[in-house]
């Protein structure tokens, strides 16, 4: 996955929820987007956004040791965007 600064989603799928985690420090916005997920549907997409750069490390950490997938991440100005995908079977 690599970083992109223009503008526009990295992903054609809508997302079925937006977490705007702008302003949190670590470790609040991986905390608020594991809760996002919690009342996701398996299948269904997050999109989260945050300002916190060590935002980009926990987020795909957090992925590779769930069943979650980031289907992608792009970095716009101060803003960090992540497309994660609740894994079907309700994931960690």
């Amino acid at each position: 996955m690599s970083e992109h600064t223009q503008s526009g989603p990295a992903t054609d799928n809508t997302p079925d929820a937006v977490l705007d985690a702008c302003g949190l420090a670590c470790p609040l916005p991986l905390l608020k987007a594991k809760q996002s997920l919690f009342g996701l549907e398996g299948g269904q997409l997050l999109e989260v956004r945050a300002t916190d750069a060590g935002s980009w490390r926990d987020m795909a950490s957090f992925a590779a040791q769930s069943d979650h997938v980031l289907e992608a991440r792009e970095q716009v100005d101060d803003v960090y965007y992540y497309w994660i995908r609740k894994a079907e079977g309700g994931g960690q």
